[in-house]
């Protein structure tokens, strides 16, 4: 059994909306660069994803919905269906369709069915998949620069094929709706989103009322945190609950998201956390997923929208945990442990912002954060009621 899969290819890279798009998967290219410049990333680890089959699509979509993408994807799509975009959420907003969506969707989609695949068939231990990770998909529309949703779309695999209990976790700063709506009535799978409040952020849900329906009542858990968190409040609130959920659902597999957009460089949201955060979230998964699942994890990427500075240090991170990598260790026994001077001297011309030198941010020289106090102090009531839930 291979110790961790990493699934990719360049058709990945066909995912984009247009030139002025905050989603951009320039993002891929800096972070496997990165990786192949640690000398932590070689061929004989990547799988190439596949494509979806409608019957899987429709795991997670409707049928009508499904019918819409694939008739928006056409080079020059019927002007009945352009007139209708707008209604499937494919309009000229966040997610506009273009030629080809319906093709490159599914094959992100595809790619975390091929991710899942290997984790359950006992192929490999953990498997990523960057180019997924697209949560905010809901089972009739576009939403959030997603369009079909890998994530419902692999755990629904997962139970139909192992009939597996699955907890999803998800850090990325924006709600992860439409995977816990997709699931919101299903006791076998368990939904818990750590993220920015939605009193100020796109979905605008994710509250901690949002607790599951009927049966499923006690599987969802969401824990919104106040604009510019910082990495110890941040942390603490992770890792107390994390850990409580996982012990009380007893999963058979960990499917995670991992957008990287609560930094304090992305320019979506509002939090004040660094690459500390990004280092300790793989690590305390990869023990949950050893202690409940026999090590059966799943990682998917999801937002992070300063490509430069943040996502690739934050994937490659990621990564490193998985495949038990040692520039870990160095990494923790020195923070300000120095990225490949090669990786630096590519990019730094194409950078629209001076590139990190260090694995982790220099945060002694970060301005301090007003109201500290009071973030933390309405942070920690958060959790304390989650916790309460799970007496």
């Amino acid at each position: 059994m291979k110790q961790a899969v990493f699934i990719y290819s360049e058709e990945e890279l066909k995912y984009k909306f247009h030139d002025a798009h905050p989603f951009n998967q320039q993002r891929l290219v800096l972070t496997i660069d990165l990786l192949r410049e640690a000398a932590a990333l070689h061929d004989g680890q990547i799988v190439p994803p596949r494509r979806a089959e409608t019957d899987e699509l429709l795991l997670a979509h409707s049928p009508s919905y499904v019918e819409a993408v694939q008739a928006l994807s056409r080079l020059h799509p019927d002007q009945a269906w352009v007139n209708k975009a707008g209604q499937y959420g494919l309009g000229s907003g966040d997610t506009p369709y273009f030629p080809g969506i319906h093709e490159i969707s599914a094959t992100l989609a595809g790619g975390s069915l091929v991710a899942a695949e290997s984790v359950m068939s006992g192929t490999s231990r953990h498997a990523l998949h960057l180019g997924g990770g697209l949560h905010h998909a809901l089972q009739g529309k576009a939403s959030g620069f997603c369009v079909y949703n890998d994530v419902s779309i692999a755990i629904a695999y997962i139970k139909r094929q192992y009939q597996a209990r699955v907890l999803y976790i998800d850090t990325d700063v924006h709600h992860g709706d439409g995977v816990q709506w997709s699931f919101y009535g299903d006791p076998d799978v368990c939904t818990f989103s750590i993220h920015e409040t939605g009193k100020y952020l796109f979905p605008g849900t994710g509250g901690i009322r949002e607790r599951g329906d009927g049966e499923a009542f006690g599987t969802c858990f969401n824990l919104p945190l106040e604009p510019y968190t910082e990495d110890d409040s941040w942390l603490s609130c992770f890792h107390e609950t994390v850990e409580a959920v996982a012990a009380r659902f007893k999963p058979d597999v960990i499917v995670s998201q991992h957008g990287c957009d609560a930094h304090a460089f992305d320019p979506l949201a509002h939090m004040r956390c660094s690459m500390r955060i990004y280092l300790e979230i793989p690590l305390r998964i990869q023990q949950l997923a050893n202690r409940w699942c026999q090590g059966r994890w799943i990682a998917l990427g999801g937002g992070g929208y300063d490509i430069w500075r943040v996502v690739p240090r934050a994937w490659s991170l990621l990564w490193l945990v998985m495949n038990g990598h040692p520039l870990i260790e160095n990494i923790q026994k020195e923070p300000l442990h120095p990225l490949p001077q090669s990786w630096i001297e590519r990019w730094q011309p194409h950078s629209p912002r001076e590139l990190p030198q260090t694995w982790l941010d220099p945060t002694q020289t970060w301005p301090p954060v007003p109201r500290r106090q009071h973030i933390e102090a309405a942070n920690q009531s958060a959790k304390e009621r989650i916790l309460l839930y799970l007496q």
